[in-house]
């Protein structure tokens, strides 16, 4: 390997956002993570509960668009009966 060219490589402290932290080693010192192997459903096998892996709101905006268009066929269809 060419000298001066590659970054250290440090330990380096891992930290989820459900609270659990490890060590390893990387090129950065610190690092911050959204799931890890202790809350992903299928480590914990909780793939059928209420627990879901939604990182950016993606379920909530399904089911507000699911919502709105059940809505607008609910109103079609009352239109459709009054006249």
């Amino acid at each position: 390997m060419k000298k001066g060219i590659h970054p250290e490589y440090v330990e380096c402290t891992v930290i989820c956002a459900c609270g659990n932290s490890f060590k390893t080693r990387s090129t950065k010192p610190m690092l911050h993570i959204e799931i890890c192997s202790q809350c992903h459903p299928v480590y914990t096998g909780q793939l059928t509960g209420q627990r879901l892996v939604d990182t950016l709101g993606r379920v909530e905006r399904f089911q507000q668009r699911l919502k709105a268009a059940q809505r607008k066929t609910q109103r079609s269809a009352k239109q459709r009966e009054g006249t």
